[in-house]
């Protein structure tokens, strides 16, 4: 489970609902700043771009929504320059306020491009402007930090040496050393900036959780602390990047991480359900469970550790015979364990004393702030799994718990997740500050209203939805002049038996009309390694797969080498900008449902049911739509790009849902016909395009 818990101790007094007041730093002369229509003005002729009127529109809008205190979604295609049309109106919203303006982003690139360029270049180009010029930092959550003090000090194992082979535990060695080199001479502490990176098991030797954390006071590197220096930074800055994960658990929490702020500005704002429901996920198997007996140790008697570890051999018993999937019903022997679990989490709880004495030594102190936060975890989890269940109706259900089977080293796992964040959210993001939701893909079947209610905003103009706008600012790409979506409306339905000849017949005829130069993006690894296989040979262009190297240097040499062609499956879809003749192909082979027996989006679908909601639509099709979008997003990156989205699944053309998310992709011109889409590939590819 992520690094969700705040410990007290090592942040100030929590304010009384969580309000924000400004910080005392208001610039002088700030009032008399010029309108944000100036200052993207600026922006953009010192960094020697054009004005694009979709970005106009959208620093407006954001400009508007922070003066009225609304909540704003806004969609902008690639190519807009979103990040400057928030950036400018944030900037100049914390030159006013005294107040610094969050922006979180989904993935680490994002994160990286705004720090490490687009804010140097625009902090630069608006200094001339502004009473100061504007600063920035990064804030992630604390594992991403070296903990100097856990380096040197005698902290409980990690990990049982039984799960590594010989040839894992020579490997990790050698990444713990390259990490007590590097922690002599970083400057940040921050595992992104240690390159080649390492594996979490030799990082986790070296970082603490939240939970984990003595606190600044009583830590004896609290002075020189990684993770609190990045705070205070953090808390000197206009603009702080963090990213969804910790932005929701600043949210949920009563305590701060983040510094105090009133305007949120969320990048990939398709990916903000995903990510808070992975922080308020929780997870129970032996392997935690064995964790916290561990961690526990020699700091109570052995027998009432010895109760704790019963119940987790117990527990691993019972899951090992278990079924995988939604556990819709609660078995008595599974309650029965899931109460012994948690009865013997509590007894050793309580046999560790009082918490935060301030008796122990800092060594002391350590081993038994991690023991409660492994204790704490495992007795929370089972109390909450067994909270699931008792009611009556499905209407009442708020969490669905499964089995997850696990595989290799990882053991089954049962794991807990709410059926809706939207509550959450409502209350907690979008309560008490504004919130900038951005994306290219966020109008799913022409309207903002699918991910609204999913973020808790209810339905634009309804009586239960907050004060909020939706606003696509289109693209600066003629959709309908550069690109083609292409439905195959004439092969057979997709079927659960892998890639059909058809299909795999159909991917080789559009491979070379297009001499290459293909993006495949399939449904699963499986599918992907599959025509990978079938059609390696059978092509005269270079043909490479996800896995074959990582995915960095895969993309590289697909981008440098014009015929080659890369597949991949869903982990792509999000991570791959080729502009250029590289790419003028991108080839889909299904529509991406979540798969049936998948236990959170089943479960989720059947709660919308029961509350009088299309289930399908509201879950199944919306996460099809969005990462349709996504996928269809790869083909054009620059102004002349050009080429071709082909989606081989018929039901794109035939079922009933097509036109919703047909309405939810990029306007290119569309067509079911074959041999138009193999001729215009072939025009591209003949004229060096």
């Amino acid at each position: 489970m992520p690094d969700a818990t705040i410990d007290p101790s090592r942040t100030a007094a929590p304010s009384t609902g969580r309000e924000r007041s400004p910080r005392a730093r208001k610039a002088k002369g700030a009032e008399l700043l010029p309108p944000v229509e100036k200052l993207l003005g600026a922006a953009v002729n010192a960094l020697g771009g054009s004005e694009r009127p979709g970005q106009v529109r959208m620093a407006r809008a954001v400009q508007d929504a922070i003066d009225r205190e609304e909540h704003v979604a806004v969609q902008a295609g690639t190519g807009t320059g979103k990040s400057l049309a928030y950036l400018v109106p944030s900037i100049r919203h914390a030159m006013l306020s005294g107040s610094a303006v969050v922006v979180s982003t989904a993935t680490i690139a994002l994160q990286r491009q705004l720090v490490d360029r687009d804010l140097p270049r625009l902090a630069e180009a608006l200094a001339p402007e502004l009473p100061h010029p504007p600063t920035f930092a990064i804030l992630k959550g604390r594992r991403n930090y070296l903990c100097r003090y856990k380096m040197t000090a005698s902290w409980p194992e990690e990990e049982q040496d039984q799960l590594f082979d010989p040839r894992e535990v020579s490997a990790t060695g050698r990444m713990v050393q390259r990490i007590q080199e590097w922690a002599e001479e970083t400057e940040t502490g921050d595992r992104d900036e240690l390159v080649p990176g390492v594996n979490d098991n030799a990082w986790r030797q070296f970082s603490v959780s939240a939970r984990e954390c003595l606190g600044a006071q009583k830590c004896p590197s609290g002075a020189e602390c990684f993770a609190e220096l990045a705070r205070a930074r953090a808390g000197e800055a206009d603009i702080v990047v963090t990213n969804h994960s910790l932005l929701a658990i600043d949210t949920m929490e009563d305590f701060e991480l983040l510094p105090e702020h009133d305007v949120v500005v969320v990048d990939e704002a398709h990916e903000l359900v995903d990510r808070v429901t992975s922080v308020v996920t929780g997870e129970l198997s032996e392997a935690t469970v064995s964790l916290a007996v561990r961690r526990v140790g020699r700091l109570i008697e052995q027998q009432v550790a010895d109760r704790l570890q019963e119940a987790a051999e117990d527990l691993k018993a019972l899951l090992a015979a278990a079924p995988p999937g939604r556990v819709d019903d609660l078995p008595p022997v599974l309650g029965q364990t899931l109460a012994l679990v948690r009865d013997a989490a509590r007894a050793c709880i309580t046999a560790l004393g009082p918490r935060g004495t301030g008796k122990d030594d800092a060594e002391a102190a350590g081993a038994r702030k991690a023991a409660f936060t492994a204790l704490d975890e495992v007795h929370d989890t089972a109390q909450r799994m067994l909270d699931a269940y008792g009611h009556a109706e499905e209407v009442d259900r708020a969490e669905v718990v499964w089995l997850d089977e696990g595989g290799g080293r990882f053991p089954p796992t049962l794991r807990i997740a709410p059926l809706t964040v939207a509550g959450m959210l409502r209350e907690k993001l979008f309560g008490n500050r504004t919130v900038v939701l951005t994306s290219a893909t966020l109008a799913l079947g022409g309207t903002f209203d699918g991910l609204a209610a999913q973020w808790g905003l209810g339905r634009s103009g309804s009586d239960d939805a907050s004060e909020w706008t939706g606003l696509d600012v289109g693209s600066p790409f003629d959709h309908p002049r550069s690109g083609i979506l292409y439905v195959a409306k004439h092969l057979p339905p997709p079927g659960r038996d892998g890639l059909q000849d058809a299909y795999l017949d159909e991917i080789a005829e559009l491979i070379e009309a297009a001499g290459g130069r293909t993006l495949g993006l399939f449904s699963s690894m499986r599918a992907a390694k599959a025509a990978t296989e079938a059609l390696r040979d059978r092509l005269d262009v270079p043909l490479l797969c996800q896995g074959d190297d990582s995915t960095m240097l895969l993309v590289k040499q697909f981008a440098e080498d014009e015929p080659t062609c890369l597949f991949g499956t869903l982990s792509l879809w999000q991570g791959v900008d080729v502009p250029g003749p590289s790419l003028r192909l991108v080839i889909i082979d299904r529509i991406p449902f979540p798969r049936p027996d998948d236990p959170l989006a089943s479960a989720r679908q059947r709660h919308v049911m029961a509350k009088g909601g299309n289930g399908f639509m509201a879950v199944a099709a919306t996460h099809a739509a969005l990462l349709l979008a996504q996928g269809a997003g790869r083909l054009l990156r620059a102004q002349t790009d050009k080429g071709v989205v082909a989606v081989l699944d018929p039901r794109l053309a035939t079922a009933r849902y097509a036109g919703f998310l047909r309405a939810s992709l990029p306007p290119f011109w569309t067509t079911t016909d074959p041999g138009m889409v193999r001729a215009a590939l072939k025009r591209l590819t003949a004229a060096g395009g």
